[in-house]
């Protein structure tokens, strides 16, 4: 991975809200709405996570998996290109790109324990053929930095760093995955946010610390409200809800 930010891909391809918000031509006319995109790629990091877990990477493999999904639902539509196949695919090419490599043999083995049903009777050709797909897609641009990198130090320097509110920051930015974040703002900012919103939940005045940091504090604060809005609006999707959305995209 590059080892500058802001002169990677990565602050290259950052995109803005509007652009992200976009369903794609092919999805719209199976009746695909904005809101149903956002909730198909919202549970697309359920089954990501769950095979994670079963072949045992770190979460900074799922991260990058979780980011190479919603950059492909940018350029391209999941009429084409299945959530079912995408979510292991990106798995896998997360797990090359980072280094921990998983093989496709495992994950077909692990998808077909998890998943009992027809949808899910992939093969190892069908991974490595979405994986090329996806690739091209990508335009190989496979480079992602994530808030995790910076956390630690700025939860030091903020005098924060005890293990109840490292949890606390740790999990509020493994949630923000469950949203097109990564895809729009610099990850040392998606940190913070995570962090300003762990010290107001913990009622941990650090005003004088953000002042000192000189990061535009309305764009941190507008990342925390996004984060809690997600929250608040995810305590009332029912699994009908999500099941309804995945329906439309049947051929």
């Amino acid at each position: 991975m590059a080892a500058n930010f802001w002169t990677s891909s990565h602050y290259k391809q950052l995109f803005e809200q509007e652009e992200v918000d976009v369903v794609h031509p092919l999805d719209k006319e199976k009746g695909i709405t904005l809101e149903d995109f956002k909730l198909i790629k919202m549970h697309m990091v359920i089954p990501i996570c769950k095979l994670a877990q079963s072949v045992k990477v770190r979460q900074r493999v799922v991260a990058t998996a979780v980011t190479y999904m919603r950059r492909l639902y940018t350029r391209k539509s999941m009429s084409e290109y299945d959530p079912r196949l995408v979510g292991p695919t990106c798995l896998y090419l997360a797990s090359k790109a980072e280094e921990s490599t998983v093989q496709a043999r495992l994950l077909v083995y692990y998808i077909k324990k998890i998943y009992s049903d027809d949808k899910h009777r992939y093969e190892i050709k069908d991974i490595l053929e979405m994986e090329m797909k996806i690739l091209e897609a990508l335009n190989y641009y496979l480079v992602v930095f994530h808030p995790y990198r910076s956390l630690p130090q700025f939860l030091q320097d903020a005098g924060m760093n005890d293990i109840s509110m490292t949890q606390l920051t740790w999990g509020l930015v493994n949630d923000t995955y469950k949203m097109d974040l990564i895809l729009i703002h610099p990850p040392h900012l998606i940190a913070l946010a995570c962090i300003y919103t762990a010290s107001v939940y913990r009622e941990k005045d650090k005003t004088a610390w953000f002042e000192e940091l000189r990061v535009d504090m309305n764009v941190v604060k507008n990342i925390s409200m996004e984060i809690l809005d997600f929250y608040e609006s995810h305590r009332l999707i029912t699994d009908e809800r999500v099941a309804a959305a995945f329906n439309k995209l049947k051929p």
